[in-house]
């Protein structure tokens, strides 16, 4: 097994430490309870459509209300969705208990803490991030680390063509979903301008926001990485 191992015929699998599989537990816990609230959304919308009632898709905070003020007057239709609303009510509020043990693991967290130094990586992207790389010297380059989490593009290579596709999607999923999110609020939300923030948003007039934002995530991957290794803080002015 060993010459196997040495001669490139296997890859060597990580054993997670005990803090990355809790880690990794209640960040689990915490989207199984957003699926299923997301779930109960659709579930609702998809009622009310059979009756000619759209809700708005941008609705948040006031979601409930606007059910209640849709179905006023509808007296089956309101008794027959009220274990539904009182279902998502139950799980947002356990959302919200799993959110705070999110901020309690982020805030003893010093690693965690200096990746939430970058505009747009929050206490769930920092935790995410941590717990699936877990030991940054596996990694003998930074610059491997996109690729271990599906953020390069595929190439395609025969005879007479060689062509870059799009990115190959492998491992962690919840890595590349968090630092698509990341990115997004770095370019979308966050008011802090930063030498990586132009170089993310020349990108995007060039080659459209979407691109931009799988190479934002692709270097984040990067940096956080790297600021990981050498302990240091995120430098806005650093070259991107």
């Amino acid at each position: 097994m060993a010459d196997l191992l040495r001669m490139g015929w296997f890859r060597s699998v990580h054993l997670k430490s005990l803090d990355a599989r809790e880690q990794r537990t209640l960040l689990s816990a915490r989207n199984t309870l957003i699926r299923r609230l997301k779930d109960i959304e659709n579930s609702v919308r998809g009622l009310l459509r059979g009756f000619g009632i759209r809700l708005p898709l941008a609705l948040r905070l006031k979601w409930e209300a606007k059910v209640k003020e849709a179905i006023a007057g509808h007296s089956a239709l309101s008794e027959t969705l009220e274990p539904l609303l009182v279902a998502r009510r139950v799980l947002r509020e356990q959302v919200a208990v799993l959110d705070e043990k999110v901020r309690d693991a982020v805030k003893e967290d010093p690693v965690c803490r200096r990746m939430m130094t970058v505009p747009g990586v929050g206490s769930i992207v920092a935790l995410t991030y941590r717990a699936a790389v877990d030991d940054p010297a596996r990694f003998t380059s930074s610059k491997t680390v996109g690729a271990c989490f599906g953020l390069t593009p595929r190439r395609y290579q025969s005879g007479e063509s060689d062509r870059v596709g799009a990115i190959s999607r492998v491992g962690d999923a919840s890595v590349r979903v968090a630092l698509f999110e990341a990115a997004h609020v770095m370019l979308t939300r966050s008011s802090k301008w930063s030498s990586l923030k132009v170089w993310a948003m020349k990108l995007a007039m060039r080659r459209g926001a979407k691109r931009a934002k799988v190479a934002l995530a692709r270097k984040l991957a990067v940096i956080l990485h790297r600021m990981w290794r050498t302990e240091t803080d995120f430098r806005f002015s650093a070259a991107a």
